[in-house]
């Protein structure tokens, strides 16, 4: 029995992972120490720097993951609307109202970390600026597929807007992130001329 409990049990690695993924995300990165991972997650320091070479290393791990886990959520939502830009991006605003409104929410991790994190070397920095520019190239993508005027600053508006109401949640502000979607809509009407169905 207790094999079998053992077995189920998930590895040292991947209890180290979650568990910090959850402090670093709860709590903040230069809260969260590696004695404080390892108590938490039911192991030893030695066994956290057999898994991951140093924190920072875990903390870039982590962002990695989101990274992954928020473009296979987008790609999802986007293949539901084919071939249909704004419907993406009314989606995309759905989809973060709804974060956004979740009183569990923190805003979005890689912009919490960013702030943290101001060391141009740093292993994480790399992946918050990849996935802020990949993310900015979306919007512009599909901004361009709507059809609309200026294109480029229209993306830089919405982009800002996610920016903002993620932020919001951190400052314990959420009544205006409930609103983005709406906010959004009312920006690409605006560059779209009115044009509802564009």
């Amino acid at each position: 029995m207790a094999k079998k409990r053992d077995s189920a049990r998930p590895s040292a690695r991947k209890r180290i992972f979650d568990t910090a993924s959850e402090l670093f995300y709860r709590r903040g990165i230069r809260a969260v120490g590696v004695d404080s991972i390892a108590a938490h997650a039911a192991t030893t320091k030695m066994s956290l720097y057999r898994s991951f070479p140093s924190k920072d290393e875990l903390v870039a791990e982590w962002l990695r993951d989101h990274d992954a886990k928020f473009w296979r959520t987008w790609d999802a939502m986007s293949q539901k609307h084919p071939g249909e830009p704004r419907k993406q991006l009314q989606a995309a605003f759905a989809l973060l109202a709804k974060h956004v409104s979740d009183p569990d929410a923190r805003g979005c991790p890689m912009a919490n970390a960013a702030v943290e994190i101001t060391e141009k070397d740093h292993p994480a920095r790399k992946v918050i600026e990849a996935h802020k520019t990949k993310l900015r190239a979306r919007l512009s993508e599909l901004c361009a597929g709507t059809g609309a005027r200026e294109p480029a600053l229209l993306a830089d508006e919405l982009f800002l807007l996610m920016e903002g109401a993620q932020v919001s949640t951190v400052l314990g502000v959420r009544i205006p992130g409930r609103n983005v979607a709406r906010a959004a809509d009312a920006l690409i009407d605006a560059r779209l001329g009115g044009r509802r169905n564009a």
